[in-house]
């Protein structure tokens, strides 16, 4: 497959442009950061203020994945994605515009929709390739898109710089003003922020015509397979209806987390805060319900799947641990990583953040590298066991890093243990598809939004460490203790979740074939090389 991948053609193509797609969305939803500080700057924002702006950019990526999911199987990942990236424009406009905090986090709430794009493509390379190249495809597709968020750190300040001198780009004086449409007039400084973000958005939009136009749903001849219902995720058995109900209250319950933090900065009054969890156990209950009516059939006994057609949800919810732990982790560690290497070793700001970029940058080559190794090593359960294994490993060996340490030696480690954190994901990603096809988004969105609920279970439990040593230290806490515990707890959890996947995750059925299940080989017709995997 890799030496076929530059062709350009065929499925080849569907997979260039989809993770294309992705990068764009990641560029677009993590292109905040790189302005955080001249944007609080010019707003005269407090610390938690520019932190509860990053809060809210994750906030509605949890359900949004959820919902995406649904969306993807019933309208397919063409119209979906291309109607995503039409969409990024909208948030980065009204952030680009807003000349309030209230209105900088509108623009960032209604961003989190755009980080839930990841999901749409796993179907799309799931319907391209067949299930012994699914691993390696679904690797490519999420660890070059995913490279998205470093670029746009590395980038976007060079080109709100750029913009700055180039007349007309939004970027006028006192004496001259630009409109959006029906947007406020808004100024500049010299470095463009809201040019920049606006930018990126319309990019997003542009690609995503082109995406429209660009590719198709399966392969000529090929059947997209939809649920009869995308109200709630479809399962077999009455047991696993409950389990599904089960797996789907922490979805909630970290939403309920998120608004408790918006509380302590005061975002939020005990009066916001109390109708904000009316309002969650509200959507858990409708969807609940949509999930009932989707298998009211065969709760009430109407309806019985016969033994081929049957999959396990005990699969979906040990995938969704895994992805807790290790997209959940990175979310989390890619966020501290410069202020630890900062602390630790007493850099300046801006080498520790390019140290601490090391750890993003192996996407390129750790997520392909989980879904190649899925595909040769012959099992893709212990392929899961043993890189989520090294994962938690490499946690625990970074909780002992002191400034006694080489930085040299800090930095290898980081790396080593990225490198597991992020072949881990592709792994997880190379069984998703594998589960049970005509619900693959739906099952992609429950397992992406788990690694969004990992990222901030996570990040408060941080945030409890700090508040723990603080009050232990007279309101000063120690970082070094804190880093420690936190990285401690991610290698205990990513070990547990190891120890779990051996005894409870199962080799998928057909994890090797040449086609997907219920699926006969294709006959192209002259000239249509697209027609064959």
């Amino acid at each position: 497959m890799l030496g076929e991948m530059w062709s350009f053609k065929g499925r080849y193509k569907i997979l260039h442009m989809t993770w294309f797609a992705f990068f764009l969305s990641f560029v677009v939803w993590f292109n905040f950061p790189p302005f955080a500080t001249t944007i609080g700057q010019e707003f005269g924002l407090t610390p938690p203020q520019l932190g509860t702006i990053g809060l809210c950019n994750v906030a509605l990526t949890v359900p949004a994945r959820i919902i995406i999911g649904m969306l993807l199987d019933k309208y397919g990942p063409r119209l979906t994605y291309s109607l995503l990236l039409m969409y990024a424009a909208i948030p980065c406009l009204i952030f680009a515009t807003a000349q309030s905090f209230n209105q900088l986090v509108l623009g960032r709430l209604l961003m989190g929709v755009v980080g839930a794009g990841f999901v749409i493509g796993i179907r799309m390379v799931a319907e391209w390739f067949p299930p012994k190249d699914v691993g390696t495809a679904e690797g490519i597709y999420g660890g070059w898109g995913n490279f998205g968020s470093a670029f746009s750190a590395f980038t976007m300040v060079l080109f709100a710089a750029a913009l700055s001198f180039i007349p007309g780009a939004f970027n006028f004086g006192e004496a001259q003003t630009f409109q959006i449409l029906f947007f406020p007039a808004f100024n500049t400084d010299i470095l463009n922020w809201r040019a920049a973000i606006a930018g990126s958005g319309i990019i997003a939009a542009i690609y995503g015509a082109i995406y429209l136009v660009s590719v198709k749903d399966t392969p000529p001849g090929r059947e997209y397979r939809r649920p009869k219902s995308a109200r709630g995720m479809e399962v077999t058995t009455k047991r696993d209806f409950w389990f599904l109900m089960a797996m789907n209250l922490p979805l909630t319950l970290i939403l309920m987390v998120l608004a408790w933090r918006l509380q302590k900065v005061q975002f939020l009054d005990a009066t916001g805060v109390t109708i904000a969890i009316i309002v969650l156990i509200g959507l858990y209950l409708f969807q609940s319900y949509n999930c009932w009516e989707v298998n009211k059939d065969l709760m009430t006994g109407k309806k019985r799947y016969e033994p081929e057609d049957r999959y396990e949800f005990s699969q979906v919810a040990i995938l969704e641990l895994t992805y807790i732990v290790n997209f959940g982790s990175e979310l989390a560690v890619v966020t501290m990583l410069p202020a630890f290497f900062e602390g630790t070793f007493s850099l300046e700001k801006a080498a520790a953040g390019i140290i601490a970029s090391s750890y993003a940058f192996m996407n390129l080559m750790s997520r392909p590298g989980g879904g190649i190794i899925s595909d040769k090593m012959g099992s893709r359960k212990w392929t899961m066991v043993v890189l989520t294994g090294g994962m938690g490993i490499g946690y625990l060996l970074m909780s002992t890093v002191t400034n006694s340490w080489p930085l040299a030696l800090a930095v290898i480690l980081t790396m080593a243990c990225s490198f597991f954190v992020q072949s881990s994901e592709g792994a997880t990603f190379a069984m998703v598809p594998l589960v049970k096809r005509r619900i693959t988004g739906q099952i992609a969105g429950n397992v992406g939004a788990y690694g969004n609920v990992g990222a901030v279970a996570y990040l408060t439990t941080r945030l409890l460490f700090t508040e723990a040593s603080g009050a232990a230290n007279g309101g000063e806490p120690v970082m070094s203790v804190v880093n420690s515990q936190f990285f401690a707890t991610l290698g205990i959890c990513g070990l547990i979740v190891a120890f779990l996947c051996i005894f409870f995750l199962k080799e998928p059925k057909g994890s090797f074939a040449e086609l997907h299940e219920g699926e006969e080989e294709l006959v192209p017709e002259s000239g249509a090389e697209e027609a064959t995997f």
